[in-house]
């Protein structure tokens, strides 16, 4: 699956999990729930081997069940890797590939800025499992039965095989969803409301997820094992998340365009690094501004003071207190320009995470003070 992702304040968690390596410069992690379900997968699939391929013992019958879970996780890698190929090919840059308990998830630092680049970039996944299956299914047929080669390259086609079907069911955040999303904003020119279908889609292939077990009970009329009710939980309760946060995501872009330096900076006054705190918070209340650059002696913008350092000073502090120990030198990522706006200011901030920023017209000119708070409050309203 192919996840955009617009910045670090759109409340998706920073990556968690062990790093395995970077192909094509993405950095891949494997996801702590992925070691318990490796386990618990070759756990499960130890019995299939046994049936298979009898007489091999149980260390071995082990070992041919961790392999196959091995191989089947390293197909699902290269599904995600593909999407990121492709996006990068696109220029769309790629956060990281999660492999996690139920697959995997590459995270694009944009959405595509056209439906093509999101069908290119969706497709990619279900087709090369589709290729991988096929070749797996042509790689079987010369191979002896019941023989290990046989068993491993017969299941990871079959694996393969369902994951491109499952991932083309039409609804977010399935790469199927994707595609979806992408056919609807073609059709009526709005990827927000393309987002919606896939994702109120994406919801419903949840509910029908969670009632398979059920449905299979009334028609066969025995109980279903524990183990399909726990993955079709799982699988439904997937797939309902997902649908939300695409939704939330979508609500996200569609208050990007608030996000305007224009409108958000603050009036800033200056003062030099020796005036006392109090001093500064005085005249920044008679000029009705909203923040404090200081300043060298030439007037050039040095440092800002910090909002919250200045609200962790006591009162009785502020008249001895200089603003420079408030205040917090500016680096290059901390001096936005004036005419970002949207998702390239978010993207700007999220490079040189800070609480504050000097904003700053072409020509060098302060215009004044972006507080994160103030971006914040209209992401997360």
């Amino acid at each position: 699956m192919s996840e955009p992702s617009t910045t670090s304040q759109d409340g998706r968690p920073a990556a968690r999990g062990v790093r395995v390596g970077a192909p094509f410069g993405v950095p891949v992690y494997f996801a702590p729930s992925w070691f318990f379900v490796a386990g618990a997968l070759t756990v499960a699939f130890s019995g299939t081997v046994d049936s298979r391929v009898p007489g091999l013992g149980t260390p071995a019958v082990y070992g041919v069940s961790f392999t196959f879970v091995v191989l089947l996780y390293a197909s699902v890698l290269v599904h995600e890797l593909s999407h990121s190929v492709v996006a990068l090919r696109l220029g769309l840059p790629v956060r990281r590939i999660t492999v996690y308990l139920l697959g995997g998830v590459s995270e694009l630092e944009r959405e595509p800025e056209d439906p093509a680049r999101e069908y290119l970039v969706a497709m990619a996944g279900p087709l090369v499992s589709l290729i991988l299956a096929a070749i797996g299914t042509a790689a079987a047929v010369p191979l002896q039965a019941h023989t290990v080669p046989r068993l491993l390259v017969e299941e990871v086609a079959l694996a393969n095989g369902l994951v491109a079907l499952f991932n083309l069911l039409p609804g977010l955040p399935l790469d199927g969803g994707r595609v979806l999303r992408a056919l609807v904003w073609r059709l009526s020119g709005s990827s927000e409301r393309g987002t919606a279908v896939a994702a109120f889609t994406g919801r419903g292939l949840a509910v029908l997820v969670a009632a398979v077990p059920f449905v299979l009970i009334a028609v066969s009329g025995s109980p279903t094992t524990l183990l399909s009710l726990v993955l079709f939980s799982l699988l439904a309760a997937f797939l309902w998340s997902g649908a939300t946060q695409s939704l939330r995501i979508a609500r996200l872009r569609g208050r990007l365009p608030e996000l305007s330096l224009a409108r958000l900076t603050r009036p800033a006054v200056p003062a030099s690094a020796s005036t006392p705190l109090a001093m500064a918070l005085a005249h920044l209340e008679q000029q009705s501004a909203g923040s404090i650059v200081v300043v060298d002696h030439d007037a050039r913008p040095t440092a800002l003071v910090s909002e919250s350092a200045v609200a962790a000073t006591p009162q009785e502090r502020r008249p001895w207190l200089p603003v420079s120990d408030v205040a917090i030198a500016l680096v290059p990522g901390r001096i936005l320009s004036a005419d970002l706006s949207g998702e390239a200011l978010l993207l700007a901030m999220r490079a040189t995470p800070a609480s504050e920023y000097l904003v700053v017209e072409d020509s060098g000119e302060v215009l004044g003070v972006l507080a994160t708070t103030d971006v914040a409050r209209i992401v997360s309203a």
